[in-house]
């Protein structure tokens, strides 16, 4: 058994004396481990780095084994992003909100989503904005959509300014304004009609909702919460906005 394909180092944790076991987010073959020899040498170590793409071929002698990955360095991120903390940060968010993707089940629009924030982490004022339309497109990929096209108790398209932390659906300003106190605030950079670009405030409250909806529907049934760098990252970001 054996494939070839590009992937995201996601994470790598040493393995015996001088192995890794890496995690991959592929297009092909979605989340994939397999076993670095030699992954935890010096050299090694700088290119199994989160967030650097690979290109990777996999083996094993049967397809439910883990396997052994052979590597090379096709694009590196991390080390251009140590001189900014908060990307780093949100590199390392990002790579642990990946790991929520079942295994070895191939996503490729959330690989190619993911592609797209990675490529922006460069970018201070852009990143941020991506990260929250990421997390979106995560649980839209995986059966947990939020519909914000139109509003959840009204069906009106206009003036949509609320989201509920029930059913993930917009409200408007009319339907939602009694109940305001217990509604997420819709960020206006994720609506069609007012995309541009995004506070710190803004970006403060579509964290703090895609937060409430992947612990609700991805970590919760398995016992656990969000990722502690996410759970850093959204207080971060929060009192940049205050």
């Amino acid at each position: 058994m054996e494939w070839r394909d590009e992937g995201f180092v996601l994470s790598a944790r040493a393995h015996g004396e001088n192995g890794a076991i890496v995690e991959l987010l592929t297009r092909a073959q979605g989340r994939h481990l397999g076993l670095v020899r030699g992954g935890a040498g010096r050299r090694m170590k700088s290119v199994l780095q989160p967030g650097n793409k690979l290109a990777a071929h996999w083996r094993a002698r049967l397809p439910e084994h883990l396997g052994t990955y052979q590597v090379e360095l096709v694009k590196p991120l991390a080390g251009l992003l140590m001189d900014d903390a908060l990307a780093l940060l949100a590199l390392s968010a990002a790579s642990a909100v990946a790991e929520a993707v079942p295994e070895r089940q191939a996503h490729p629009a959330l690989y190619d989503a993911y592609d797209v924030l990675l490529g922006t982490m460069q970018q201070a004022d852009v990143w941020p904005a991506v990260f929250v339309r990421f997390e979106l497109g995560l649980l839209t990929e995986l059966g947990f959509g939020l519909d914000l096209t139109q509003c959840a108790a009204t069906g009106a398209r206009d003036d949509l300014i609320y989201v509920s932390p029930k059913s993930g659906g917009a409200v408007s300003r009319a339907a939602g304004e009694a109940y305001k106190e217990r509604l997420f605030r819709l960020p206006g950079f994720l609506l069609a009609s007012q995309a541009g670009e995004a506070s710190a405030a803004e970006v403060a409250e579509g964290l703090r909702m895609t937060g409430h909806f992947l612990e609700r529907h991805l970590y919760a049934p398995q016992g656990r919460h969000l990722p502690d760098a996410r759970i850093r990252l959204m207080a971060k970001i929060a009192a940049r906005a205050e």
